[in-house]
């Protein structure tokens, strides 16, 4: 799992830079979902739908929030504890109490790579910056960010460490000492939480220059967007929405691009290490969600948009099971979908509590979908006027903004960068009503009282919690 990945930064979805050969042999040895979601596009409440198997306002965080401890029933890693795996998380978890195992037999955990977040924060446990300080004689203060680029930042530059002391080489060196040394008479399951390419766009300084000289993508901006006349001066560097130069934005690419492919490049060292391990394992990367990068003037995540909500999916089986594989499915999934398709491939109950869908049935070739549509959503964690509802079949997606009443409609079949809005011109259309129609549906229920069943009332939005809520499951489209 990799951390503030669009889902198009990946050669095999056609990108035209980002090298990830390791990663694309995966999709073309398996099952690449097009149209994989983060249901609620932020760390936090996106990792609790990976874990849970449960959509957003299921699992109670609808936005982003820390610090807030959590009680699921079942968990991913807990139900196949309970089955005799041994489990074992690496990297970046994200939920709190801060060092809750929640079902994983033992933890090498890094939430971020400065260790203690300041004076005024406390020092929590970082197994990557110690490992740093003691295998690396690292002792400045926050050796990983030394760099001074902050967490949020949009500024890119090549990292100061070398690429063996970057916390993406620490995964993978954790990682093959795991199965190394795990207990071979029993089943694993292992987690794997990369930092990046989440900010700050740092990458190994050989990765930064492979692509600051090249042509790079610029930002799309749909006909739609806030526009700007030139770059402001001044804009914070961790701002979620403004213009930076043509130059700045150069940088931002290549440091976040570099990530990726230095990423996959870890990840080929382990394949080669453990690749009759791989054989017979299912295999599954994802991220928890992109990150808009400057398109429609916007960066970060959180917002409904494919930069930001897409992200990468890709299943690969057992080889042994010889399932079908070089297979596309164009239906969306989310995040609420990989814990029942694991518990499923092991043979095990999905628990009631879990509102995801096994992909089990796409990937045996006997299914290509298990939803008609999913929905997503982000309370407005920036500014109160983002917060954000979308549904999406694949092919059209319905974005509803809940405090100001704002839609907007995409085909992304015809425009997948969504750069034009066709809720204007649709406002009054049988299309229109269809979509808001099928958003009542998702929201019916819902204490913030976004629906009174027959429309959608707008400033009803309560923040990044929900209390007491549950799905009706029987609603179809779930």
């Amino acid at each position: 799992m990799t951390d503030q990945q669009r889902g198009d930064c990946l050669g095999i979805e056609q990108h035209p830079i980002v090298q990830t050969p390791n990663i694309d042999h995966l999709a073309h040895s398996g099952t690449r979902f097009r149209c994989g979601y983060a249901e609620s596009p932020s760390c936090i409440p996106a990792r609790r739908s990976l874990m849970s198997g449960m959509a957003p306002a299921a699992n109670g965080m609808i936005g982003f929030k820390g610090g807030i401890p959590w009680q699921p029933a079942h968990t991913l890693a807990g139900e196949l504890k309970k089955a005799g795996y041994q489990t074992e998380m690496i990297g970046k978890l994200h939920l709190f109490p801060d060092r809750k195992r929640y079902g994983f037999d033992h933890m090498q955990k890094a939430d971020g790579t400065r260790g203690a977040g300041g004076p005024d924060m406390p020092e929590f446990g970082n197994d990557y910056t110690d490992w740093l300080r003691s295998q690396h004689h690292r002792h400045e203060i926050h050796p990983a960010m030394a760099h001074g680029v902050s967490s949020n930042s949009f500024v890119g530059r090549p990292h100061h460490l070398p690429e063996h002391q970057m916390h993406s080489f620490w995964c993978i060196n954790q990682a093959m000492e795991f199965l190394q040394k795990r207990d071979p008479t029993v089943p694993f399951f292992l987690n794997i939480s990369f930092i990046d390419p989440h900010p700050p766009f740092t990458p190994p300084p050989c990765y930064y220059d492979r692509y600051i000289n090249r042509d790079l993508p610029s930002p799309v901006v749909g006909n739609w967007a806030k526009p700007y006349d030139a770059a402001q001066a001044g804009l914070s560097p961790n701002a979620f929405e403004g213009a930076i130069t043509p130059q700045a934005m150069q940088c931002t690419r290549a440091g976040y691009y570099g990530m990726i492919n230095f990423i996959d490049d870890q990840i080929g060292r382990l394949m080669q290490y453990a690749r009759n391990i791989f054989n017979e394992s299912l295999v599954i990367f994802t991220s928890d969600h992109g990150d808009m990068l400057g398109d429609h003037n916007l960066f970060r995540k959180g917002w409904p948009y494919e930069s930001s909500a897409r992200v990468p999916y890709l299943i690969r089986a057992p080889l042994s099971w010889d399932l079908p594989d070089q297979a596309v499915c164009s239906s969306p999934v989310g995040l609420q979908d990989i814990m029942p398709t694991i518990l499923d491939a092991a043979g095990l109950d999905i628990p009631d509590s879990c509102t995801g869908h096994s992909l089990a049935p796409i990937l045996r070739g006997q299914a290509t979908s298990v939803r008609q549509v999913l929905h997503g959503e982000h309370a407005g964690t920036y500014a109160d006027y983002a917060a954000n509802q979308y549904i999406t079949d694949g092919h059209y997606k319905y974005i509803w903004f809940a405090n100001t009443g704002q839609e907007q409609l995409f085909c992304l079949d015809n425009d997948p960068n969504e750069t034009h809005d066709l809720a204007p011109v649709q406002s009054e259309q049988d299309t229109m009503a269809k979509w808001r129609k099928t958003m009542i549906g998702f929201l019916a229920g819902r204490p913030e009282g976004f629906t009174d069943g027959k429309q959608l009332i707008t400033g009803k939005s309560t923040g990044p919690l929900i209390t007491g809520y549950e799905p009706d499951k029987a609603y179809p489209f779930l």
